[in-house]
């Protein structure tokens, strides 16, 4: 096995024992601090704006800067002897790691770790018509009205007008201070940073036909969705086994993810929660990052939950959770349908896609929060076609030739031995927009056509003149 070079923000707990080296750029995450987009307090009081492009682009930039001016980093950049078989880096709205591959002659894959989306299949393809596919931070869901398509053309338009005429030149800017100079050192020509982004092999797409409306995509571009869940679901521990175990009634399980915490959430809403969950005769386990005091007898709080042991309980009727995409395969995976409170980002095309697919509700994150969730509640604790739903739909999800963390080995390991799989590319990428339109060919019968009115104008006025001589003789 080849030795492997992770750069994370999340250095792992169980580290590979061989052929494993880890950076550790976790002091990124001090570009969130103070962040009002993180907190859920701030979100309920409407004092963000969400989904904001310039902003997220801004982050995508600042975390790209702070990863290269790592000092663990920039000995790796700088160290001429460092050699690697492939590249693969997470895209999420900026381009700029592709400048590795280019360090190191090797090719380039690019990791999605959201839903099939246009900005993501722009640089293997190219982008998806957005009369019937949305943006990866959009809140609406095809089929689109006519308003939601005027809507999704201008996002898409946005997008772009942003990327262009304010993010890429901070990206060049990077590129060649930061790469530029030793990518020479090594005796290689820089290539153009708008030709590298472009020449990726492949797309890891952290996504899968089961969880519902993908856009057409390229050969190049596969889906691995669940590729980070385990075959071998862990035990739960002696305490939460006891617990589900006896709960013959069933689990309601509630967590909003790592970014956002349950403990940020008003504390009035709070006690209006544990208010409506008393009242279930269901288990409830809250991920709560906090101790709370006089809890109902049906309510266990735990500061870290082993989320993926507590959805494979047979006793886990439903998952309240923010809907992102690793959680949201989760409960496709394990067939539990999902209440979701979206928040950010993805998150609120991922609860649509849950709610129209039939295995999910969505219930807004504001203060009628606690009213809205005793309804959702209700609803699906009492209606058994949502589990059914995900229960349907988490057997199509499993139902693949191989798993797909063995389909992602397979698709590295094969670029690596092709040399960048060029075989696999899609030819659309580098024909021009107006090639793609048959613009040229338009301009071809127009000039033909004018060429001809001209002509039969020249030959009638000749005739004209002709036939007026004649008569004046």
């Amino acid at each position: 096995m080849a030795p492997v070079t992770y750069i994370t923000t999340s250095p792992l707990k169980e580290k590979p024992k061989k052929n494993y080296r880890e950076i550790d750029v976790s002091a990124n995450t001090e570009i969130f601090k103070g962040e009002e987009m993180i907190d859920i307090a701030c979100l309920m009081d409407n004092k963000v704006e969400m989904n904001h492009i310039f902003d997220l682009q801004n982050i995508t930039i600042a975390n790209a800067l702070m990863t290269f001016e790592n000092e663990d980093v920039k000995k790796l950049i700088q160290n001429t002897n460092e050699s690697f078989d492939v590249v693969i880096a997470d895209y999420i709205d900026t381009e700029v790691y592709a400048a590795f591959s280019a360090l190191y002659g090797c090719p380039l894959i690019w990791l999605s770790s959201l839903r099939t989306n246009w900005q993501t299949l722009r640089l293997i393809d190219e982008p998806t018509n957005p009369a019937y596919t949305v943006s990866s931070i959009s809140m609406n869901y095809p089929p689109l009205n006519f308003k939601q398509r005027i809507e999704e053309l201008w996002a898409q338009w946005k997008w772009q007008i942003v990327k262009r005429l304010y993010i890429v030149s901070q990206e060049e800017k990077i590129y060649d201070n930061h790469f530029v100079p030793f990518i020479r050192k090594r005796g290689i020509k820089p290539p153009n940073y708008e030709d590298l982004i472009y020449n990726a092999s492949l797309v890891l797409a952290n996504d899968h036909h089961s969880l519902g409306n993908l856009p057409k995509t390229p050969q190049n571009f596969k889906q691995v969705g669940g590729f980070h869940i385990s075959s071998v679901v862990k035990p739960l521990d002696k305490v939460l086994q006891n617990i589900m175990d006896s709960s013959k009634d069933g689990v309601v399980y509630f967590s909003m993810g790592s970014a956002w915490q349950s403990k940020d959430i008003p504390e009035h809403i709070v006690n209006e929660l544990l208010k409506v969950f008393g009242n279930l005769k269901q288990t409830v386990i809250w991920k709560f990052e906090k101790n709370l005091n006089d809890l109902p007898k049906n309510v266990h709080i735990v500061q870290w939950a082993p989320q993926t042991s507590i959805l494979a309980h047979p006793n886990c009727l439903l998952f309240i959770s923010h809907g992102g995409l690793l959680s949201s395969t989760e409960a496709i995976h394990f067939g539990v349908p999902i209440i979701g409170i979206p928040i950010f980002y993805d998150q609120f095309v991922n609860i649509q896609k849950a709610v129209i697919s039939g295995y999910g509700i969505q219930v807004k994150l504001n203060y009628e929060l606690p009213k809205s969730l005793e309804k959702a509640l209700g609803e699906m604790l009492s209606d058994k076609k949502y589990r059914e739903k995900a229960k349907q739909l988490s057997l199509i999800f499993h139902d693949r030739p191989v798993s797909p963390g063995a389909e992602l080995v397979h698709w590295v390991e094969h670029v690596v031995k092709t040399r960048g799989a060029l075989h696999l590319r899609s030819p659309a990428l580098h024909v021009p927009f107006y090639q793609k339109l048959y613009l040229d060919l338009l301009a071809a019968i127009a000039m033909t056509l004018l060429m001809i009115k001209l002509v039969i104008e020249k030959t009638l006025s000749s005739f004209y003149k002709k036939t007026l001589k004649r008569k004046e003789d």
